[in-house]
């Protein structure tokens, strides 16, 4: 990315940091996974707060429900479940995190990564607006 610069436009900036994430090896993406606190942590602080305050808000069935989904995703795949969770309820993560329980590794790590890729471009883009 730093080679890449200068970015002449927003666009130019997502996109060259789309190309890069997808051409990191699954080694790199899993290093870049583990460093995400998990979804209702109430732990979690800057972005990934503000991100995944419906998480964190839920009522407390959801908020139970969503911690065991969370136990039983990392005890299947060896990493926490990880969503771009802007935009979505405690419930909404919830059915996700339960319906990826059902991939194969090659599958859900590749989820994972592009939840990744849509939480690194929605940070670039508000930094870019507070630019």
């Amino acid at each position: 990315m730093a080679a890449a610069r200068p970015f002449t436009t927003l666009t130019r900036l997502l996109d060259a940091a789309d190309a890069a994430w997808r051409a990191l090896p699954d080694s790199d993406v899993r290093e870049a996974l583990a460093s995400h606190p998990r979804i209702g942590d109430r732990d979690a602080s800057g972005d990934a707060a503000q991100e995944q305050s419906s998480g964190r808000d839920a009522d407390p069935a959801t908020a139970r429900s969503l911690s065991i989904a969370n136990r039983e995703y990392e005890a299947r795949f060896g990493r926490i479940f990880i969503v771009c969770a802007t935009g979505k309820t405690a419930a909404q993560m919830l059915a996700l995190c339960r319906e990826r329980l059902h991939n194969d590794e090659t599958t859900e790590l590749r989820a994972a990564a592009e939840e990744q890729r849509r939480i690194t471009r929605l940070r670039l883009e508000r930094l870019a607006r507070e630019a």
